[in-house]
């Protein structure tokens, strides 16, 4: 009798990866070619969206996820930046709210993809991150360039706490599973463990042969992941977000599909999603291979979690089907509406200029404006002197002596 090793065989040991077909792909998007190291797509169970190249500020499109093949040149796209979208994420508890960044220092929270219903002003450079917390409805975290992390409370749309403890340019934010922990990378070579709350840092490494890009909590293990280039500029862990990942709960169960990815490849505009499958036979519902999964019920408020409470995310079995959570709704805090009018138009309620003759209307606006607004500074400069002389003449007058 020949002996054989113990040892545990895994059940994904024959999984493959199954790319759409060209039909079942979206075709035709102008993808950024921006540099920015990040996130340049985002999808949901309904909805895929994706950062797009373009002039007159940033914008990106949304997609519902059936609406497969070509995508028309005139697509209604996302603006409301004035600078580049660097990043977005989509809210892990609401469908059609996602949160976008860009590089003119805002952090802008869209709602049904038509009009701002919330725009976030904080950090004094540009914002390069933004991260919803995993189990806490309307907690948004973003990092800019000023090295900060402002951790913002959309029911009244101001910052409630910051953390200030980089030293450089902030590259990734992840969190544990019921988010009581934030893992940070840094452009200094250090990874952070901070308890987000009071901002104070918990653990902090030093890669001194390791220039660490991004970082990810390993589930429940207390275990970090981290990937970077080495000394000698070689990747030493080649897979990370150039893709955007569908969440568990809008996978095709039928199918044993336990991953599905959504690859960009800028060169043909064109985003390809790719099925991981799991061979089975039997048509019923693997229970095996589909685990209790977070769901789209948040476990806390915000008032509950600013206040020290922890607890893990709401978990759902995917035997019986995706249900969608219709009773949360997202609701602006009333706050006082800006306007900038110029010549009779609002320049924040008007979308960027499409064609070159709209640019140069808007030019030549512009351009009146200035000497408009030259004149009356040179009338003022004028005026005050007038009574700079004018309270001259009265002190050196003989009555006031």
């Amino acid at each position: 009798m020949s002996w054989r090793p113990q040892y545990r065989s895994s059940k994904f040991r024959n999984v493959y990866g199954k790319a759409a077909s060209r039909e079942h792909c979206f075709d035709g998007i102008p993808i950024t070619k921006n540099v920015h190291d990040n996130h340049f797509c985002a999808v949901n169970a309904r909805f895929l969206a994706i950062v797009t190249e373009s002039a007159g500020g940033g914008s990106f499109l949304v997609i519902p996820l059936e609406q497969t093949g070509r995508i028309e040149p005139n697509y209604p796209k996302v603006c409301g930046h004035q600078g580049n979208v660097l990043d977005i994420k989509w809210n892990p508890f609401i469908e059609n709210i996602i949160a976008s960044c860009s590089e003119d220092t805002s952090g802008g929270l869209k709602r049904n993809m038509t009009e701002a219903v919330l725009e976030l002003y904080g950090h004094s450079r540009r914002v390069g991150l933004v991260e919803w917390h995993p189990t806490t409805n309307n907690i948004l975290f973003s990092a800019g360039y000023d090295y900060k992390v402002l951790i913002w409370n959309l029911d009244i749309g101001e910052p409630v706490k910051m953390i200030d403890c980089h030293t450089d340019v902030i590259l990734c934010m992840s969190f544990n599973t019921d988010g009581s922990l934030l893992a940070t990378t840094c452009k200094d070579k250090k990874l952070r463990v901070v308890e987000p709350r009071s901002g104070r840092v918990l653990q902090e490494a030093s890669c001194k042969n390791h220039r660490v890009n991004r970082v990810v909590f390993l589930g429940s293990t207390k275990r970090l992941l981290t990937t970077g280039v080495s000394r000698w500029n070689t990747r030493q862990i080649a897979l990370w977000d150039q893709v955007g990942v569908m969440p568990k709960h809008g996978l095709d169960v039928s199918a044993c599909e336990v991953f599905r990815f959504y690859k960009l490849i800028t060169l043909k505009g064109l985003i390809e999603p790719i099925s991981m499958i799991v061979p089975r036979r039997s048509e019923t519902y693997q229970e095996d291979i589909y685990p209790m999964t977070p769901g789209t019920e948040p476990a806390l408020t915000p008032d509950e979690w600013l206040s020290g409470v922890n607890r893990d995310p709401i978990l759902v079995s995917l035997k019986e089907g995706y249900k969608r959570n219709s009773k949360i709704v997202f609701k602006a805090p009333v706050r006082e509406k800006k306007s900038v009018v110029v010549n009779g138009i609002d320049l924040l309620e008007n979308v960027p200029p499409r064609t070159e003759n709209e640019l140069l209307r808007m030019f030549f606006r512009q351009q009146d404006e200035i000497r408009r607004l030259k004149d009356e500074l040179s009338q003022k400069d004028i005026r005050i002197r007038q009574l700079q002389l004018e309270l001259k003449n009265f002190r050196n007058s003989p009555k006031n002596n």
